[in-house]
């Protein structure tokens, strides 16, 4: 084997080891965000919480990870993105590992936060790592497993943690993912370290007046499950928060070397992108992180049970984004996949309205189905067209943007799907209290059908939002990106030409890694 074969074995060799990875990152971090919405009845059982508390279990992972994901994506353009993923990873695994041992409700909403924090230094400078690995069709080939590999522990997230939680317990099930942060950390020795070639100092106005901004009006929303829409409170906490995101633009557009480059959105395309990856995540959020706690509530089924039932959507998101990276490859029109995903999980969402007491797996088939069909054919694609509209010195950036538009969009989806459950809810019952309890499982009581009769009904309502928002986004999406995408078929232009290589970009220091 001559050198230049060996080192070009070696380049396509490590490529594989840092692709598998950020895989692994990519596969256990959204599980746990998604796995977490089986334990909850159980939770708020063993620790006697529910409403506002309850839901920040869940809440509070989804909005630390989006409030840093930027800032993430940004320090890792600076510092390197190995050692940002290095960092990220080791405080999930911390906080993951601090929820297991949580004695109370403020102790285990502080350690998902924690845990937040860490995954959004994994996913932003995850992607930032593939994208400066690869180039070409084998960038398309990584960004659609990422995709793929998320949906699968998005969609299994229930499953896994159902089986857990009905074997070992809630606590236990945080322990298995500490573990898994482990092996996490274990896997980024083989990853090479890359920056921007240009390093730009921190921008730490911009990333605390963006952080700021996005837990005051987050904890708004979460708040009004129990003041109400109208309390002071909520009001205020709302209404700062977007002032301070307002401000959070005028200083950015300040600033010579900014936390958000706010010019990455003078493309349409990458701006339809983000939009796309927004409703594709945050359309079946709603479902993903509520429709458990319905079932085991009103329909008294077991974890297990339930999270076998979520595995409905977990098939064709299994599947579809290996197929749709390829047919993205060949030509086909990314645009019409991505319109195509929007409506179908606008449909899902629509036909999930049949929810009612009683409902069996063949009921859910459909709807959860078509949600699924939806997310798989966009993940995966929406990130590889989105990161191809960037140079490489802001891959970084353009990572953290996509993952904190995405994050943001379903923790906001999320917060204002449960709080409004628990409103709607209330209006019915006229107890603020009772309300609470019904929405975190607990229909115990004589008139326990009126009840769980009044849960589905918040539910229908909530999910016809829900639908014609992701239909509206579908037809925004479509417009932004115009009949032709010419980024599209370029895709497939460089796959011919990558065909007598492996598509990994030329090894580097500062914006690349790997062997061309």
């Amino acid at each position: 084997m001559t050198g230049e074969t060996a080192e070009h074995a070696h380049g396509r060799l490590r490529a594989s080891l840092t692709l598998a990875a950020v895989l692994l990152g990519f596969l256990t971090l959204p599980m746990l965000m998604t796995g977490t919405t089986v334990a909850l009845p159980r939770i708020g059982n063993d620790l006697h919480a529910s409403g506002a508390a309850l839901q920040w279990v869940v809440v509070g992972y989804f909005l630390a990870a989006a409030s840093t994901m930027l800032v993430a994506g940004s320090l890792g353009d600076i510092v390197g993105r190995r050692r940002m993923f290095v960092c990220g990873a080791g405080i999930y695994t911390a906080g993951a590992l601090a929820s297991a041992c949580a004695g109370d409700i403020v102790l285990l909403d502080v350690a998902r936060t924690v845990s937040g924090v860490g995954a959004a230094g994994v996913m932003a400078s995850g992607g930032a790592i593939l994208g400066a690995t690869f180039t070409g069709a084998a960038r398309t080939r990584a960004f659609a497993a990422m995709g793929s590999t998320a949906g699968v522990g998005i969609a299994t997230g229930p499953s896994l943690a159902g089986w857990l939680v009905d074997s070992l317990g809630w606590r236990a099930t945080f322990g298995v993912f500490a573990g898994v942060g482990t092996l996490i950390l274990l896997g980024a020795v083989v990853i090479v370290e890359t920056r921007a070639r240009h390093r730009p100092r921190v921008d730490v106005v911009g990333a605390l007046v963006l952080v700021a901004g996005l837990v005051l009006l987050m904890f708004g929303a979460n708040q009004a499950s129990g003041l109400g829409w109208g309390s002071a409170p909520v009001l205020g906490s709302g209404a700062a928060g977007a002032a301070l995101l307002g401000a959070f633009v005028l200083v950015e557009r300040r600033r010579a070397q900014p936390v958000l480059d706010l010019t990455l959105f003078a493309d349409r395309r990458f701006a339809a992108w983000c939009l796309a990856s927004v409703f594709v995540a945050a359309g079946p959020a709603g479902v993903m992180v509520f429709l458990p706690t319905y079932l085991q509530g009103v329909n008294d089924l077991s974890p297990r049970t339930v999270g076998l039932i979520m595995l409905m959507q977990a098939g064709p998101v299994l599947v579809l984004p290996q197929i749709t990276g390829r047919l993205v490859n060949w030509g086909v029109s990314a645009r019409t996949l991505v319109v195509l995903s929007l409506t179908l999980i606008a449909a899902g969402n629509a036909w999930l309205t049949t929810l009612h007491p009683g409902v069996g797996a063949a009921g859910l088939l459909g709807p959860l189905a078509t949600m699924g069909i939806g997310m798989g054919l966009a993940m995966g694609t929406t990130d590889g067209q989105a990161m191809n509209q960037v140079d490489a010195d802001r891959l970084g950036m353009a990572a953290g943007v996509l993952n904190t538009v995405r994050t943001t969009g379903s923790t906001l989806v999320t917060t204002v799907f449960g709080t409004s459950l628990i409103s709607l809810l209330r209006a019915r019952v006229g107890d603020g209290g009772l309300a609470a309890r019904i929405a975190a499982g607990d229909l115990s009581g004589p008139d326990r059908a009126w009840r769980a009769a009044q849960y589905t009904e918040a539910w229908q309502i909530a999910l016809w939002a829900v639908a014609a928002a992701c239909l509206v986004a579908a037809v925004a999406v479509g417009l932004l990106l115009g009949r032709r995408d010419p980024g599209e078929h370029g895709a497939a232009e460089v796959a011919e030409k990558d065909r007598a290589g492996v598509g990994v970009a030329p090894r580097s220091g500062r914006g690349t890694a790997g062997m061309r």
